[in-house]
């Protein structure tokens, strides 16, 4: 193998024969900005149709739910087997108004489900979201029983199949933060006696089985892709070691592309909370793990993580001295700020993006502001409006929280009718 790092800018061929147009993705970001009834409507169409202005060669989705009562936050979209696509077809459009990708990020929260949102949570087991303080935000989950958990792999493969109709080009199988699938991934969260948990063949079986139920659903040059946690970066949690395992596995299962980050609610390493130093270091802090995952990987792996810079962007998608490298580029809160940066970066303009530093001594409300900031730019750029990178982190989360509350109350009154 060469050790001469692929192009930035140069097409990257995927195993079902898909080709992207380059090797930056937009990776997924949790909007919240669906209509009254968790449809997309105007706000996203206007918000992806800046991506795809921007030269993109992949975006992907935040996340599209599995089920309505199973929601990240109020304003998050859902789609199910008799949901209408009409909506969802205009999303498409605007998305790949470029002739881009557009892959679905599909997913199922849980237990990191908000108590507010007034729904059952559920898990691989019975554990709680343990966050010194906050625990009390997150609703108590009970274990999900066989029956349950045979229902979820059926939705996974009914989202994708639906997604496939509306015009998309492909979904991700969220697998990683946290969420549903990383709780049964992981031994921290999932304590079961049964064949879903126990050794890590049994830990993964949810997993490996929603890939399969997926991939049987939908055509072959529809793609299928996980995100997968490097880590869960918690003692005793789902390691490197584990990933590489999974890996394995999913080599023979027909998926396109592996994205890998890591962390959780109570581990927020996807927000660079695990990694100190240099500016240099923080960004694409995942990246040596990908390198170590990719050695037994037959698809492209793509990693994501802090890249706001040009130059790091480049050593990034470089390879180790044993040639083992990554293929793809996911890049979340930059694109926020720059939605054109992938037309930007090849022009040689804005190669280092100003993103605001959130360095609050509480970690908690830290991350909470990072993400209310993004989502701020997120909503200018989808009501039309220019980036405003100056914002008050301050002003920002309590916007947040006022929007959130009122998305809650209407999402309330739609699961109750």
């Amino acid at each position: 193998m060469t050790n001469i790092a692929p192009a930035l800018f140069s097409p990257l061929t995927l195993p079902n024969g898909a080709i992207l147009s380059n090797r930056l993705c937009k990776a997924a970001m949790e909007e919240n900005l669906a209509e009254a009834g968790q449809k997309p409507g105007k706000h996203l169409q206007t918000l992806y149709s800046a991506w795809a202005e921007g030269g993109i060669g992949l975006i992907l989705t935040g996340n599209v739910m599995i089920s309505p009562d199973a929601l990240t936050g109020p304003g998050g979209v859902v789609l199910e087997k008799d949901t209408d696509l009409t909506p969802f077809k205009a999303w498409a459009d605007a998305g790949r108004s470029e002739g881009g990708h557009l892959w679905m990020q599909i997913n199922h929260p849980g237990r990191q489900v908000y108590a507010a949102m007034g729904e059952q949570a559920v898990s691989a087991s019975d554990l709680g979201v343990d966050i010194p303080g906050y625990s009390k935000m997150f609703a108590k989950p009970r274990a999900l029983d066989t029956a349950e958990i045979e229902d979820i792999i059926t939705r996974f493969s009914d989202t994708a199949a639906q997604a496939e109709a509306a015009g998309f080009t492909g979904v991700q199988i969220h697998a990683a933060h946290g969420y549903l699938l990383s709780q049964f991934l992981s031994p921290l969260t999932n304590k079961r006696k049964d064949d879903w948990g126990g050794s890590l063949e049994n830990r993964s079986r949810l997993l490996l089985n929603v890939v399969k139920a997926v991939r049987e659903r939908v055509a072959t040059g529809f793609c299928v892709s996980v995100k997968l946690n490097s880590a869960d970066f918690q003692k005793g949690g789902f390691e490197a070691q584990d990933a590489k395992w999974v890996i394995e596995k999913l080599n023979d299962m027909q998926v396109d592309l592996v994205e890998l980050s890591g962390g959780s609610y109570e581990s927020p390493a996807m927000q660079g909370r695990t990694q100190e130093g240099s500016t240099a270091r923080r960004e694409a802090y995942f990246i040596d793990f990908a390198r170590d995952i990719a050695s037994v990987a037959k698809m492209p792996i793509m990693v994501t993580g802090g890249i706001k810079r040009l130059e790091i962007a480049r050593d990034a998608l470089g390879q180790d001295p044993a040639g083992f490298g990554v293929s793809m580029l996911g890049v979340a809160r930059a694109s926020a700020f720059d939605p054109h940066f992938a037309r930007h970066w090849e022009q040689g303009k804005n190669t280092d993006i100003t993103i605001p530093e959130v360095n609050w001594k509480n970690k908690t409300l830290a991350s909470l502001a990072t993400m209310s900031v993004t989502k701020s730019q997120l909503h200018r750029l989808a009501n039309g409006k220019p980036v405003k990178p100056n914002i008050s982190p301050l002003l920002a989360l309590i916007a947040d929280r006022l929007r959130i509350n009122k998305l809650t109350k209407r999402y309330r009154k739609w699961r109750s009718q």
